[in-house]
């Protein structure tokens, strides 16, 4: 109980005004966040999502950061490596980063380079169970060169060589604390307790219940401002959302997938802040470019080296009406609110590597869309209100995941696709098969044998998209031989893309990989094969007492709790 609240409750209580002061300055700093999903584990090296991400990024700190437009911030390096300051070498073979000098861990022993060493060796190791190993794919060795300076060696030159102990999800961890887990394996406890270097740590942590943290007294930066956090899971996203909007009983909630106009009800109450944040996840459109009628059997909806193509989607001109007859305004304002922005391109960030020269797709036109068809030789011939083209009506299945947006999605674009002469059979699968079912055994559901004519699901790059934009080259058409496990979804082959991308592929960060990176997002996107729909963002609230929360979708949602305070 605050005794300052009123001065008659000081007297009551025998206190002099000065006295009552000292209590109100004695007391905890406490904030509570609300993760509804709760975490099981403070490790991104052990991590079922997100959320232990999340809970882990609260002590455990990597080289650099990503802030929220998606640029690199050292955390515990000095500065970010580069070919400009010898950081990076020029053959794109290493990168060396050098730490700040006198970091310790939380519990008052020092951090060196061994322990970024040893986090390497840690995640590489099969036994130890770490689920971040692909992190720190392409990297031949990681060379302790000083106390303060590792070298990361490349097996190939790599362009973008950011991908390891940057963000949370690679964070350094303590070689003293680990190293008997190298031989203890997954079973080793370890994780569940971290020491770190951030600004708070671990004091407790319930898997799948609750964690609690404090001050670490040993963080190199400014001192933090709460003396405690509170991480409470359970409970459902709505609940957490009126906790903190409504009820005003916490001061964070993470991950509000709530109606739009229910979040903008609790919003209006005044008690909280409603913050998104937007990466690079776009909700799209993917319009078969091979047969899959069920008549060819084995070689439904397989390429055949070309020698299949769609009936009607491999022409342009109907794929581009398909795209102008969607009103993504409309679309995004009453399906995902806070949590969409409409797009008309597929890389829609960091900023950098943004075209917007596709942006005229945001003005539905039905009218240009129906003349489209006309020149393309689409007609009604029998007048049924369904065009035909060489002969075959436009008719599509349109299959996606059983999700409630999804569904509402697939239920407007077909309206809007009638309006131009094309018919539409709405089918759903279980999210677990269309995204995970076996290819084979699940075939009819799999998103990747695609047995639709169109489909529907959101993707995208992480921060640098060349792994992205790689599956689209014509040599990652899922096929029967590699067991359709390739990344050209929509089975189109382009040269003229495949020709940027070998460029990409061998050129360093700067003005012209960017361009490059525009130039593979046009000429796909002009191409139809993919229509993009709606950027999906994360949507977060905090009390309206909280200050500093900078929403951040490229990186973990605590990526700069270090700043936040009342």
């Amino acid at each position: 109980m605050n005794l300052c609240l009123v001065a008659s409750i000081a007297v009551l209580a025998g206190l002099s005004l000065a006295a009552c002061q000292f209590v109100g300055q004695s007391e905890e700093k406490e904030l509570t966040i609300l993760y509804w999903q709760a975490p099981s584990v403070p490790s991104a090296y052990h991590s079922g999502g997100t959320k232990d991400i999340d809970a882990a990024a609260i002590t455990l700190e990597p080289l650099a950061r990503y802030d929220p437009d998606g640029n690199l911030v050292p955390a515990l390096a000095v500065s970010i490596p580069t070919i400009e300051n010898g950081g990076v070498s020029g053959d794109l073979m290493s990168i060396t980063w050098t730490l700040k000098k006198g970091l310790k861990w939380s519990d008052g022993s020092d951090l060196s380079a061994d322990d970024v060493g040893f986090t390497w060796r840690y995640c590489i190791d099969r036994d130890t169970g770490c689920t971040g190993e692909s992190s720190f794919d392409g990297i031949a060795d990681v060379e302790v060169i000083d106390s303060e300076t590792v070298k990361i060696v490349f097996d190939a030159p790599t362009p973008y060589p950011y991908a390891a102990f940057v963000g949370s999800s690679t964070p350094i961890i303590s070689e003293a604390q680990f190293e008997g887990c190298l031989t203890a394996g997954s079973s080793c406890d370890q994780r569940f307790e971290p020491i770190g270097t951030g600004p708070y740590r671990i004091v407790s942590f319930a898997p799948n219940e609750e964690a609690v943290y404090e001050r670490n007294s040993e963080y190199w930066g400014n001192e933090p401002y709460f003396d405690r956090i509170t991480l409470q899971g359970g409970g459902t996203a709505l609940s957490a959302a009126r906790s903190v909007l409504e009820a005003g009983e916490a001061d964070y909630a993470w991950n509000l997938q709530i109606e739009p106009d229910e979040l903008n009800r609790l919003q209006d109450m005044g008690n909280g802040t409603v913050v998104t944040a937007f990466s690079s996840l776009v909700e799209r459109v993917v319009l078969n470019q091979t047969n899959p009628h069920p008549v060819l059997g084995d070689d439904r909806s397989e390429y055949l080296g070309g020698n299949n193509p769609h009936p009607f989607l491999s022409n342009g001109e109907i794929r581009k009406a398909m795209s102008l007859a969607i009103d993504r305004e409309r679309l995004t304002e009453d399906l995902y609110g806070f949590a969409g922005l409409p797009t008309c391109d597929l890389i829609v960030g960091p900023p950098n590597y943004v075209s917007g020269a596709n942006d005229s797709c945001l003005t539905q036109d039905i009218a240009l869309a129906n003349r489209l068809l006309d020149d393309a030789g689409a007609l009604d011939t029998d007048s049924d209100g369904i065009r035909e083209f060489n002969s075959t009506p436009l008719s599509v299945v349109f299959q996606t995941s059983t999700n409630d947006v999804r569904q509402a999605t697939q239920q407007l674009l077909s309206e809007w696709w009638s309006q131009i002469g094309i018919d539409v059979e709405i089918t759903h699968h279980d999210a677990g098969l269309f995204f995970g079912g076996d290819p084979i055994d699940d075939a009819a559901s799999s998103y990747r044998r695609f047995f639709a004519d169109v489909q529907m699901y959101a993707n995208g790059p992480g921060i640098d998209p060349q792994q992205y934009l790689s599956d689209l080259i014509c040599h990652h058409v899922p096929t029967r031989e590699d067991n359709w496990s390739l990344g050209n979804i929509a089975r189109a082959c382009n040269p003229e893309y495949d020709e940027i991308y070998d460029r990409l592929a061998v050129t360093s960060i700067g003005q012209t990989r960017d361009d490059l990176i525009k130039q593979l997002n046009d000429v796909y996107v002009q191409s139809y094969v993919e229509i993009p729909l709606v950027n999906r963002g994360l949507v977060s609230a905090h009390a309206n007492s909280l200050q500093g929360v900078r929403m951040n979708a490229w990186d973990s949602e605590m990526w700069n709790i270090a700043e936040w305070r009342r």
